[in-house]
Formats: C-alpha cells, sequence, structure tokens
C-alpha cells in the first residue's frame, strides 16, 4: 500500500517538497492544496511584473500540466478547515477529507494590514500574491499619487512600482532610516538617495494614524501621527505577515509567531512537518530558533521536509544560510544570514554606493548586508557555516577583498 503524503501549500516550499517526495517515492501519493487560484508561480517576477517591466507568461513556474506529469493531485481554490491528527485526517471548506499517513504545513502567510481607520479602503494594496500583482499594477498605471508605509525589505517593492510607473510617492517610515533593524544611517542614506532619484520621497518619524477616503470610499491621502496630511489615490502597505494557521486550532501543534519546527522540519505533532515563512526554525548555524522568508530558505525547507516525510526518519537536516536580493537600483543590494540579530556588528562604506555591514552573535559571523559590491557574499556565508569565531577579525573581514585565509589563520577552529 503506497504512503499518502498531503501538502497544504503551493508555494515553493510545498512545490518542493511535492517534487522532493516524487523523485523519492514514485508510488507515494502526493496531493497538494492550496487556496490560490494558479498553481505556482515566482513570487520574485511579480515584482517586475507590477512595475510593468514583464508580461505574465514568464511568472509561473508549474502550470498545471507539471502536476499531471508527476502524478501529483493539485488541488486549487480550496481552503482547508481543520486537522485531525490522531485520525490523521484535514478537512476542507467543500466538505471533503483527506487522509495522510505524513502532512506537511506550507501556507505561508497573508499581508498584515495596519490598525488604523481605512486601513481596507479601495486603493490600498498589499504585495504578497500574483492576484495582488495585478491590481497593483493596473491601479498604478493610471495613478498620479501615492504613499508607501512598511520600512522594509517588502515595503521597498511597493516604492520601486511607484517609480517604475511614475508615481510622486511619500515613503511613510516610522524611524530616522530604512530597514533601521539591519541598516546604520550610512547604508540606508545610499538606499535613501537612490529613492530619491526615482521619485520617491523618504519621511522619516512618520507612519500613519489613518487613511482618508472620497465620497466613493477610495483612498484619497494619509495623516501620520504627527498630523501632517499627504495626499495620495494609491497606497502600498507592507507591515509583515500573519500566518495562515487558523485551520490548526486544536491539533496541538505548537506555535510561536509562526510554526515551531526542529531542523528535520517535524513539529511537535507526529507525522506533522511545516516549511516555509511560517516556521520557526531550530537553526543549527545559531544554535538557536530562527525565521526566515527568503525565497532560497523556503524552497531547502521544502525539500529537507519532503525527503524526511518520505524516509520517515531524520534524514536530513535543515542548514542554510539565506540571502535576500533587490534588484530596483542601479546598484546591487544583498542581505545574507541574520542581518537584524546580534549582540555586534561592523561596518565600512567604501564610496557614495558601497557599503558593507556584518552582525555577529556570540563571537560567530551570523548575517550582513552588501550594497554596490556583492562580490565577498560567498566568503562570509562561508565563515557562517562554519561557526568560526570572527568578530574579533573585523578589520579583515572588511578589507575590500577579504583574505580568508588570514581570517582563518588569526582564527581557532570551530569546536566540534
Amino acid at each position: 500500500m503506497s504512503t499518502s503524503h498531503v501538502i497544504i501549500g503551493d508555494g515553493i516550499a510545498g512545490a518542493s517538497a511535492a517534487e522532493t517526495i516524487r523523485e523519492a517515492d514514485p508510488d507515494a501519493s502526493v496531493t497538494v492544496i492550496t487556496d490560490e487560484g494558479e498553481a505556482l508561480y515566482n513570487r520574485i517576477l511579480i515584482k517586475e511584473f507590477a512595475k510593468g517591466k514583464l508580461p505574465e507568461a514568464p511568472i509561473s513556474i508549474h502550470e498545471p500540466e507539471w502536476y499531471d506529469e508527476r502524478d501529483i493531485d493539485l488541488q486549487l481554490n480550496t481552503h482547508v478547515t481543520d486537522i485531525e491528527p490522531v485520525a490523521h485526517e484535514i478537512h476542507t471548506h467543500k466538505g471533503e477529507t483527506y487522509e495522510y499517513d505524513k502532512l506537511l504545513i506550507a501556507t505561508g502567510g497573508t499581508p498584515a494590514q495596519l490598525p488604523v481607520e481605512n486601513s481596507d479602503a479601495d486603493g490600498i494594496h498589499h504585495f504578497w500574491t500574483f492576484e495582488d500583482a495585478r491590481g497593483i499594477r493596473e491601479h498604478a498605471e493610471e495613478s498620479d499619487q501615492g504613499i508607501i508605509v512598511g520600512a522594509g525589505l517588502l515595503g521597498i517593492d511597493l516604492a520601486a512600482v511607484c517609480a517604475a510607473q511614475g508615481i510622486d510617492a511619500k515613503y511613510l517610515m516610522r524611524g530616522d532610516r530604512w530597514w533601521r533593524y539591519a541598516l546604520s544611517a550610512d547604508g540606508a542614506e545610499i538606499i535613501h538617495d537612490a529613492l530619491r532619484e526615482n521619485g520617491v520621497e523618504p519621511v522619516f518619524d512618520s507612519g500613519v494614524d489613518r487613511f482618508e477616503v472620497d465620497d466613493d470610499g477610495h483612498v484619497s491621502g494619509a495623516v501620520d501621527p504627527n498630523g501632517e496630511a499627504f495626499d495620495g489615490e494609491w497606497a502600498g502597505v507592507a507591515i509583515g505577515l500573519n500566518f495562515n494557521t487558523e485551520f490548526l486550532d486544536g491539533a496541538g501543534i505548537e506555535e510561536d509567531d509562526g510554526i515551531v519546527v526542529d531542523e528535520y522540519m517535524q513539529t511537535n505533532v507526529e507525522d506533522i512537518y511545516a516549511a516555509g515563512d511560517l516556521t520557526q526554525f531550530y537553526d543549527t548555524i545559531l544554535n538557536a530558533r530562527a525565521q526566515n522568508g527568503a525565497w532560497g530558505s523556503a524552497k531547502e525547507q521544502g525539500s529537507v521536509a519532503g525527503k524526511n516525510m518520505v524516509e520517515d526518519a531524520e534524514a536530513k537536516e535543515f542548514r542554510w544560510v539565506s540571502s535576500y536580493s533587490i534588484t530596483h537600483f542601479d546598484f546591487p543590494f544583498l542581505s545574507f544570514g541574520h542581518p537584524a540579530r546580534g549582540d555586534d556588528e561592523a561596518e565600512a562604506k567604501y564610496s557614495d554606493s558601497e557599503w558593507r555591514r556584518l552582525a555577529f552573535e556570540n563571537g560567530q559571523l551570523i548575517g550582513g548586508v552588501l550594497i554596490g559590491d556583492l562580490s565577498q557574499q560567498s566568503k562570509y556565508k562561508k565563515l557562517i557555516r562554519e561557526e568560526r569565531q570572527v568578530a574579533d577579525q573585523k578589520e579583515l573581514l572588511l578589507e575590500k577583498d577579504v583574505d580568508l585565509e588570514e581570517v582563518k589563520a588569526n582564527t581557532a577552529p570551530p569546536a566540534e
């Protein structure tokens, strides 16, 4: 009798798991259930689509035929309502029941809505799905003034849409700089200058107290906590994700701002795994719990989960140094590892568009941000994976061209 694998979610984590399972077990039953209306697409390319730079055609990764060819049962537009771990069953809004031997939860998140008046007005956009991108692009093409909220990696995509679509935009930031958790003033100023050059004006120590609407209920502007008003018939909000886990109520799965898993992507409930954005996973490099929303990380988590579901054992652990790039400006930008955490740091500015910052924790390099020159990223990632104690080698690590052998010669080998 074949093993039954059910995957909830068809983002890159769920699809990667399905592919891994099928390759490892040609006879297994594999079902993928998603509440979206289309199969896996490239969440990176939908940014370019929303900017008006790409047609729809190259964005899909898997056509329905991909699933048919691999004998994977894809269920679109299907909401899971609850899980019964003892019976090994899940139920859907259509009244259907799916039995599983192994279950993977890879449902990702839904963009959080600002808890302010009129935050659900027409013309206020959140950027996550392909359907979101279609609405953003269509409305942006006919808008002149815009408002952006969310001074992080997702918010900058909305700023880039405004730049590409010729929208005169105000970027309302709560702090004194963009992505203040990972950038100093020097690094952030490079981003601020690039935004201004593209018609997006950063507004610091601001935010949104409420949105204003016209007589038709369409957004017409925003008022910040300082009482300053900004006009805009197009608004983009990116303040984080709410994880899609309502259907887990009563299933006994441990949650803590996401689903808690070990390094094998296993939850605390037997035969249930989780992968992707919504996991709080055990990071074997940090030796601590961590979370990561990068595409490559989610893909690897899905592959690890799929491998362990088939093996029915702790066959493969998730050990990964993630990276996230921004390609909206004339210079490259890359963050890697965990740049927004740590107990020590080092940075250097090399030119008006070249800057580097490294984050350390317990003596180890754990992450960083590179602006303008990405050539050293593989060296930094190698040091992270090796768990070397390099925090006292900051001067060498900030050399334009890092000499890894010299760094290693000055540090003790990693503990076994």
